[in-house]
């Protein structure tokens, strides 16, 4: 989950960051209006964490900009996906969650009307935060619970837990943010780069090797003995997580019972 935070404190800034790459969030920042400008025009952002008072403007302005199209926050479609695919919190935009010491309640309707998804008031707790964050992609059609469920695969966003039927699994932050970006496109066939643009964050080597080794660690802690293997490569194009879901046995209505008269 790829998050911009927009926010001039550098100590809050520096505790936000740390936080929540430790609950598995990519986190780029921005300490003016400008920057965030720069980085939304280029880079394709699940949630933008935006501060209103900022040395260059107002992020009233921001997310104005965003909601009205006058800031393009990455491709106006998105790319790699499969037609019919999943659609991506992107389809419409980053998701915008204010975080202000602005608690008035004009200041709350002006910011809700201009096009933010939600407003937390400093201060703040952060099992709060990521409590919202996690409604926010939940709004923009990820999975209606912080459990994501394929088959015996179970990730607990909430709780930072991975299992596969009764065996825990012991991923790193950005294992688990691979599987939980693919177990919300099960079936569905993953480019390198999006995974590279959703799970980690600007400081990336665009030609670093680190997708393809920590897809081939997270298949094999998902896939041990004889177990169904879970993520598959398609050659050329990118990672499918399989569908494990198991398939339900249809009573036949109507069918002559075995050694019965006919």
């Amino acid at each position: 989950m790829r998050v911009l935070l927009v926010e001039d404190e550098a100590g809050l800034v520096s505790a936000l960051r740390v936080a929540l790459q430790r609950e598995g969030y990519a986190v780029d920042t921005a300490l003016r209006l400008a920057d965030a400008r720069e980085k939304l025009a280029v880079t394709e952002y699940d949630i933008v964490l935006l501060d209103v008072n900022l040395p260059d403007g107002t992020g009233f302005d921001l997310a104005d900009d965003i909601r009205s199209g006058r800031l393009v926050a990455g491709p106006s479609s998105p790319s790699g996906h499969e037609p019919g695919g999943p659609a991506d919190v992107t389809d419409v935009g980053p998701r915008i969650l204010m975080l202000t010491a602005r608690g008035q309640l004009r200041d709350r309707v002006r910011g809700l009307d201009l096009g933010a998804d939600d407003y937390l008031v400093k201060p703040f707790a952060l099992v709060e935060l990521t409590a919202r964050m996690r409604a926010l992609t939940r709004r923009a059609g990820e999975a209606a619970s912080s459990v994501l469920v394929d088959g015996p695969v179970v990730l607990d966003t909430a709780r930072q837990l991975a299992r596969r039927g009764d065996r825990e699994l012991a991923l790193t932050l950005k294992e688990f943010g691979v599987l939980r970006y693919l177990l919300g496109r099960i079936g569905y066939v993953v480019p390198a780069e999006e995974l590279l643009e959703h799970v980690w964050d600007e400081n990336a080597d665009p030609f670093t090797q680190t997708v393809r080794v920590t897809v081939g660690t997270l298949r094999r802690k998902l896939t041990v003995d004889d177990e169904d293997p879970a993520i598959e490569t398609v050659v050329g194009r990118g990672y499918r997580l399989r569908d494990l879901t198991p398939p339900v046995e249809h009573e036949v209505l109507g069918s002559p019972a075995v050694g019965s008269a006919s």
